[in-house]
């Protein structure tokens, strides 16, 4: 692949892991706090209108997402004459301040805005009339989007507030020269007990732990989570204490018991361990392989990917890290032309696989994943592997879960009851049932 340019989305998405699996987002704080039911409520954008486009259409983003759309918003005026997009780059760490600040007042926000998929569901719950219902014109596409990616942009009734944009299929890159001095063949890893069963020959021949762990805020649980088909919560209740997620935090504190475990602080820890080759694996989403390409040139060669371990031998061996959606608020001054904008961008294959290409956001839109050029083998890996196709084929295997206004609260508590785990050697199953305790006296929602 070519015109890489995707360092700084991996560091935008990771982030989205990180907040989404422990840490507790200030803003969605505020936005589960307040509510924006005094204000007018957003007209819902029915049926197309067939005025011609005119106008201009203010759009929030942040980082290669906002370059995308300013490098596509050009071709966007090119064939709608009469039309602007302007791109505002707000920075990623105030956001969802600057987002939230927004809604609650009634004022202040663009047309359109960029929002992370773990955080729409909580926007939605909180700000009933703050997002524009686009039900009626996103119907069609529907089944050109993966159900997990679906289920992030609507309600609990089925409306959507937001067209899917990129996505983080799961799964596992490995070091190819560790995995063949340790003798370990990378296609038997098909369960995660095979996982630490070959961790343990691995570390003993080579001398190399077999993943990194965050120190202080955990992501591997929710991704864990996930591959099993629930989140913090499922069908409204606490789930945290389920047999899914004693499976899960068992697995992890199974994986520090045998020293397989670098344990490394953020972000910048992650990418140094992996570029100083403390460890062998690490098992997360399709935009890594930006941070490898683009931080970890030195590295070309060494490393492949196969899909995650399943739980058990059939199950499924994907999940998913990131993602963003585009909503168009109830303060836009042309609603019509944001609708058309967020089309043209998100529902057109060409398009999606241009920023693919250009930006590195993996496509969320199905018939983008149809490309040829998610076929051609990339130099990168050992073997010129074709790797966007391996991740291509993991996209409609990924499982729905349930996002809430509550995800932040329980978020924090579900931090701290890792840690104990993983740090403090205490019980899984002990410690999840009184993080469900927790959890449900901080929301007011049974525990399963």
């Amino acid at each position: 692949m070519s015109d890489r340019d995707v360092g700084s989305t991996s560091r935008r998405q990771v982030l989205a892991a990180a907040l989404s699996g422990g840490a507790l987002l200030a803003a969605g704080a505020t936005g589960c706090a307040t509510g924006g039911g005094s204000h007018p409520k957003a007209k819902p954008l029915t049926t197309a209108s067939g005025a011609a486009l005119k106008g201009e259409v203010t759009i929030w983003s942040w980082d290669v997402a906002a370059k995308a759309m300013i490098r596509l918003g050009k071709s966007f005026e090119q064939s709608h004459p009469g039309t602007r997009v302007k791109v505002v780059d707000i920075g990623y760490d105030n956001a969802y301040d600057k987002i939230t600040v927004g809604l609650g007042a009634g004022s202040g926000l663009p047309d359109v805005i960029t929002v992370e998929d773990y955080k729409l569901p909580s926007f939605i719950a909180a700000y009933p009339d703050g997002l524009v219902d686009i039900t009626d014109r996103a119907a069609r596409y529907r089944s050109s989007f993966s159900p997990a990616a679906w289920a992030t942009v609507t309600d609990a009734k089925g409306h959507a507030f937001a067209l899917p944009w990129d996505s983080g299929p799961c799964g596992l890159f490995y070091r190819s020269d560790y995995f063949r001095r340790a003798g370990v063949d990378p296609k038997t890893l098909t369960t995660w007990d095979r996982f630490v069963q070959a961790g343990v020959t691995i570390k003993a021949r080579t001398g190399h732990k077999l993943m990194v762990m965050d120190s202080r805020e955990d992501t591997t649980l929710s991704m864990l989570l996930q591959q099993q088909g629930q989140g913090w919560f499922k069908d409204g209740e606490v789930a945290v204490d389920t047999p899914a997620a004693v499976r899960a935090l068992t697995l992890m504190k199974s994986l520090v018991d045998h020293g397989l475990v670098d344990f490394e602080n953020g972000w910048d820890g992650l990418v140094s361990a992996t570029h100083d080759g403390k460890v062998a694996t690490t098992p997360t989403a399709a935009w890594w392989d930006g941070t490898l390409t683009g931080e970890m040139p030195d590295l070309k060669g060494r490393f492949g990917v196969v899909p995650l371990p399943a739980f058990t031998d059939g199950g499924v061996r994907t999940s998913n890290s990131g993602g963003s959606a585009l909503a168009v608020t109830g303060q836009s001054k042309n609603p019509e032309l944001a609708w058309a904008f967020m089309e043209f961008l998100l529902a057109d294959p060409a398009n999606q696989v241009s920023m693919l290409h250009h930006e590195g956001l993996f496509p969320a839109y199905l018939p983008a994943l149809k490309d040829p050029s998610l076929n051609d083998p990339d130099p990168y890996y050992a073997g010129g592997q074709k790797t966007m196709s391996l991740f291509a084929g993991l996209v409609r295997d990924i499982p729905s879960v349930q996002y809430t206004g509550d995800d932040a609260k329980a978020s924090d508590i579900m931090n701290t009851a890792v840690n104990k785990v993983l740090h403090n050697g205490a019980d899984p199953a002990g410690v999840l049932r009184s993080a469900a305790r927790q959890i449900a006296a901080a929301t007011g929602r049974k525990s399963g």
